[in-house]
């Protein structure tokens, strides 16, 4: 049960309300995330188009990176929610079961290449509270390998999208019964 009063549809503004329709068509539910961003229409719109542009759209990054790092950040932060929300999409994506659960399993436990390795441990370490020790020779290295500047960019976004929202998730107990 969340620690504050989450908004039901019918005390959200019409914007927020035109939002949630399809979903509650689709699914018959919002979720307890949806619902706390509604509680303000700014933080709402602000974290829409940060879902919109960091993992639905289609970026320098790959589908499958981006739920990496989602699944990774999420169980990183002790983000229950946002890791079982994850596995759904990483599965509407095509990612199959077995490789959600590598993915869990940690970043040296993926069949992935070296490269991908290598992002996928500076997305943790940037996650972190002391990541202002992060080295220009660091992010050199990513480089090195094959990263561009908007992907490690792009990458380092997606880790503070997902700092903030498990954030979120966290502080004000989202799916915890």
């Amino acid at each position: 049960m969340a620690h504050i009063k989450l908004p039901k549809f019918e005390e959200m503004t019409p914007a927020i309300q035109k939002k949630a329709r399809p979903i509650l068509e689709k699914t018959g539910k919002l979720g307890e995330i949806f619902k706390l961003l509604a509680i303000d229409e700014k933080i709402y719109f602000a974290t829409d188009v940060m879902i919109q542009k960091y993992l639905l759209d289609e970026t320098e990054l790959s589908y499958e990176i981006k739920e990496a790092i989602a699944l990774l950040i999420s169980k990183e932060n002790g983000c229950k929610m946002c890791v079982d929300v994850h596995k759904g999409i990483a599965k509407m994506l095509g990612l199959s079961e077995e490789k959600i659960e590598e993915i869990l399993q940690g970043v040296e436990a993926m069949h992935v290449n070296d490269a991908q390795k290598a992002l996928l441990n500076f997305c943790i370490k940037a996650s972190k509270k002391d990541n202002y020790k992060i080295l220009k020779e660091e992010i050199d290295a990513l480089k090195e390998m094959g990263y561009s500047d908007v992907q490690i960019v792009e990458a380092v976004a997606i880790t503070g999208y997902f700092n903030y929202i498990n954030t979120l998730s966290n502080v004000f107990a989202l799916g915890e019964e």
